[in-house]
C-alpha cells in the first residue's frame, strides 16, 4: 500500500474538517483516487472514500481503514514537519 498523491487541505465536512485529500495505491493491481483525511469533531482522524451524489463510492473493513489513516496521517506529519523545518 502506497500513497501516490497527498495535498493538504482545510475545508469543513459536515461539522468535521478534512485536512487533506490524497490518491492510494491499495494493491498493485488497484488505486483509489480522492481519499479524504478527517478530522473528527472529537479529534479522531479518519479516511473516507469519496461519494457518488449521495452514495460512498467504497468503505473499508476496520483494520484496513485504520491501516489507511495510519498511513495518511504519517505523510501528514513528514509534511507539516517539513514545513515546520523551512519556516526556521
Amino acid at each position: 500500500m502506497q500513497i501516490l498523491d497527498f495535498k493538504t487541505i482545510d475545508e469543513p465536512s459536515g461539522g468535521h474538517r478534512a485536512i487533506a485529500v490524497f490518491d492510494l495505491a491499495l494493491t498493485p493491481e488497484a488505486r483509489l483516487y480522492g481519499l479524504r483525511l478527517l478530522k473528527m469533531r472529537d479529534g479522531r482522524l479518519l479516511t473516507f472514500a469519496p461519494q457518488s451524489g449521495s452514495r460512498r463510492v467504497a468503505t473499508f473493513a476496520a483494520p484496513l481503514a485504520e491501516r489507511i489513516t495510519k498511513l495518511a496521517t504519517d505523510q501528514l506529519r513528514a509534511l507539516t514537519a517539513d514545513d515546520r523545518n523551512q519556516a526556521a
